[in-house]
């Protein structure tokens, strides 16, 4: 990449035919309409993407995919994360060779009680920017109950070659993205935050540069990160309101069932499945999210009809 990433980054997810098996003509189309959404770069095979639920040839035949079908429209992030250091190099050497702009990776863990210390999550990080020479983002969040602290990400900003993106989704992110950029300086090339931008406005404040969403409404959402670099902080917080009912919805009831059964609805693909033991949401959620999906008229609720 040229240029530093900004912007809105969302994550792609992974359609499923009704009886489980990857939908790869709906994959394609997923990509289609994030692309028509105006994304800046597509994130792939992350948490959101159901990464957990894959098989390892799932996941190989999804990266290709994915690649190949976006050729190059826009950049693509591939998600690597896995405890064991050498399967994390393998596939970022496999992202690389494929086409990826960029790696992203949880730090190393299993379960709460099963983490390394800092030198381990550090020679971890290491040992993939040895492999390769794009930018690896890293994502903090608590799903891995990995305590990464700022000092630690500071020093892997300065003394990894490739780590230079950060995603913050844990508490209180926007005090830590503020710390993250303060004591790292020009060494944190694009702090992110996620979580659906429930904290965006927050996270901007800090100094956040971009955001990593679902695909539900990032037509919406990247106006919100483009006025406020431009410093329009009014028409920012103006857009942040009309997105917040959905954000919240999406955040606090429905999770990355969301995106897909907006899809589904807009005809992008066929079916909004998700695999056991995860669970189909609720008739009442789905309905709530469908009507203020539609009060936006998200470019995924009409893209296929």
């Amino acid at each position: 990449m040229k240029h530093p990433l900004t912007g809105i980054l969302p994550v792609a997810p992974t359609p499923f035919h009704a009886d489980g098996r990857v939908d790869e003509e709906g994959m394609r189309r997923v990509l289609d309409c994030m692309i028509d959404q105006g994304v800046d770069a597509i994130c792939i095979l992350a948490n959101y993407s159901e990464q957990f639920l894959l098989s390892d040839d799932e996941r190989a035949l999804l990266m290709r995919l994915s690649l190949e079908h976006v050729a190059g429209r826009v950049p693509v992030i591939v998600t690597i994360s896995h405890f064991h250091t050498g399967i994390v190099v393998e596939r970022a050497r496999a992202a690389q060779a494929m086409g990826a702009s960029m790696v992203m990776m949880m730090p190393p863990y299993h379960g709460v009680g099963l983490v390394p210390g800092e030198l381990g999550i550090w020679e971890h990080f290491a040992a993939v920017s040895d492999a390769i020479s794009i930018p690896i983002m890293v994502q903090d969040a608590p799903l891995s109950g990995v305590t990464l602290s700022v000092p630690l990400l500071v020093r892997m900003a300065r003394e990894i070659e490739n780590v230079s993106y950060f995603k913050m989704e844990t508490p209180f992110a926007a005090d830590k993205l503020a710390a993250l950029i303060a004591a790292g300086g020009a060494d944190i090339v694009g702090p992110f935050d996620g979580e659906e931008a429930v904290t965006l406005l927050a996270d901007l404040d800090a100094g956040a540069t971009g955001t990593m969403t679902s695909a539900l409404q990032p037509e919406m959402i990247r106006p919100i990160v483009t006025r406020y670099r431009s410093g329009d902080i009014d028409g920012a917080l103006a857009q942040w309101k009309l997105c917040l009912p959905l954000i919240n919805h999406e955040n606090r009831q429905c999770g990355l069932r969301a995106a897909k059964t907006v899809m589904k609805a807009g005809g992008v693909i066929g079916s909004d499945a998700v695999r056991h033991p995860l669970q189909p949401m609720s008739e009442r959620t789905h309905t709530r999210l469908l009507q203020l999906a539609g009060e936006l008229d998200l470019i995924a609720l009409r893209w296929g009809k």
